[in-house]
């Protein structure tokens, strides 16, 4: 009889003896910090990877062919041109004699700039943003792991900035992936969003020991950490990256105490908002006023610093994968918002209507779930019947799988990141398409509410001027 050329499957006839012999000893608890260690020293080689000599991350340089095809908007000879002209401009380098130039993304805003002023008045040279309104949040969220979450969040962030936004990036996951990217430094958790939290709780309970004084009641003491919040502003913990306009609040795993602290101040102030506080602080702070957008990227689960990201958020996205169990997850989170917030609403509405205040309503200007990692070959029929189901919360455009997807997570990069050369130019422009997409679904989404804002707030000047 022939041998079966397949074989047996490979659980069958295991040796117990030959797996003892594989096996470790029992790991202890101490064995978790070996093994974090081990992570931490990785982690820390492989950022390393995109770092200069003096350990800070640089951002690549852009070449004339990437300037007039993706950044302004005009033809080679005549950008070349405007250079010969205008010796004061950026005149790039070359890294031979008689070499393609290359700028720094400072120098590709400068020229933006003269362009914008010089140029053409058909060609949009600046991206449209209204005058007298606030910077947009946008916060990424899914509650589901690995559906590409930070990667579009750093992604739209590092397109807008290209296109000539001021970002900042707000890394609320403790896990610190969005601040590896963009190559933060954080210490500890005073660098991150706590002390704005702290702060805003801080502020409460001087306003409600105010009002304990005025019964005569004796005031709840402000203990170290409150007291030191005080005096922390964002400022103080914003950092410039190597993106010239994308600044960053970090993470780093200390920020997870957080979760914890947020509800024991909430039990001893019941009447603290705790979902206003990063709005109010960011409001606050100016920063609303410094920034075009602000990109929020939260943790994978559905906590106090998730509340308060998607409580912020003006727009909120949400990836997910063209699978089953992502869809499946994707609706449940969908679900655990509904009674999450609708919790929060009729908490606070009874409390308003009992004093015969307005009541309140959370809402978004706009909610789009976003499929990433896409392959059309074996996922067409499934986002077809996921965009059937959820319509226009559905974006139509999904976000492809490409090489230098794989490329850039190796280097803790992003794909705007990647410099063309190390594949060839045609490589390069099909592997960002699919990004350049992303961005231009969301920021159509971006300007459509901008401008209904902007006529709103005309329509309600013409009112009052009437």
């Amino acid at each position: 009889m022939a041998k079966d050329s397949v074989g047996t499957p490979p659980y069958f006839n295991i040796d117990p003896d030959a797996a003892l012999a594989e096996l470790d000893a029992p790991l202890s608890t101490a064995g978790f910090s070996r093994i974090a260690q081990a992570c931490a020293q990785g982690r820390t080689d492989l950022a390393s990877r995109g770092m200069d000599e003096e350990g800070q991350k640089r951002l690549r340089l852009f070449s004339t062919w990437e300037i007039t095809r993706y950044l302004i908007p005009v033809a080679q000879a005549h950008f070349r041109r405007v250079l010969k002209q205008n010796s004061d401009l950026p005149q790039g380098r070359s890294e031979t004699e008689g070499g393609a130039k290359w700028f720094t993304l400072d120098e590709v805003l400068r020229l933006r700039s003269h362009f914008a002023s010089e140029g053409s008045k058909a060609k949009e040279y600046r991206p449209y943003r209204p005058e007298g309104l606030a910077a947009k949040l946008v916060a990424v969220a899914n509650f589901k792991g690995g559906v590409g979450k930070t990667s579009t969040c750093a992604h739209l962030a590092m397109s807008a900035a290209l296109d000539g936004y001021k970002v900042l990036v707000i890394d609320l996951d403790s896990q610190g992936s969005m601040t590896s990217i963009f190559g933060g430094r954080v210490e500890d958790e005073w660098q991150t969003v706590f002390p704005l939290l702290a702060r805003h709780y801080a502020g409460y309970l001087r306003a409600e020991n105010q009002r304990r004084m005025d019964r005569g009641e004796a005031p709840q003491p402000l203990d170290e950490t409150l007291s030191e919040a005080l005096s922390i502003t964002a400022d103080d913990i914003i950092q410039k990256t190597h993106w010239p306009n994308i600044d960053l609040i970090g993470a780093q795993l200390n920020l997870y105490w957080a979760e914890f602290q947020i509800p024991v101040w909430r039990m001893n102030g019941r009447g603290w908002k705790l979902w206003d506080a990063l709005t109010d602080m960011l409001q606050a702070d100016g920063v609303l006023d410094a920034y075009d957008l602000v990109f929020i990227d939260t943790p994978p689960a559905l906590g106090y610093l998730t509340i308060n990201g998607l409580a912020a958020a003006d727009i909120l996205l949400v990836p997910l994968g063209a699978s089953f169990l992502e869809f499946d997850s994707t609706g449940r989170f969908f679900d655990m918002l509904h009674s999450t917030f609708a919790s929060i609403e009729e908490g606070e509405n009874m409390a308003a209507r009992a004093l015969g205040r307005d009541e309140m309503a959370f809402q978004w200007d706009a909610v789009r779930a976003v499929i990433t990692r896409y392959d059309d070959s074996q996922q067409a029929e499934l986002g077809a019947l996921m965009q059937a189901y959820l319509g226009r919360t559905l974006s139509p455009h999904r976000q492809g799988y490409t090489a230098l997807i794989g490329q850039a997570g190796e280097q803790v990069s992003g794909i705007y990141e990647a410099d063309y050369r190390d594949f060839n130019r045609e490589t390069y422009a099909r592997g960002r398409e699919t990004f350049d997409a992303t961005y231009a679904a969301f920021k159509r989404l971006l300007l459509g509410i901008w401008r209904r804002e902007e006529l709103a707030a005309k329509k309600t000047d013409k009112l009052g001027a009437a």
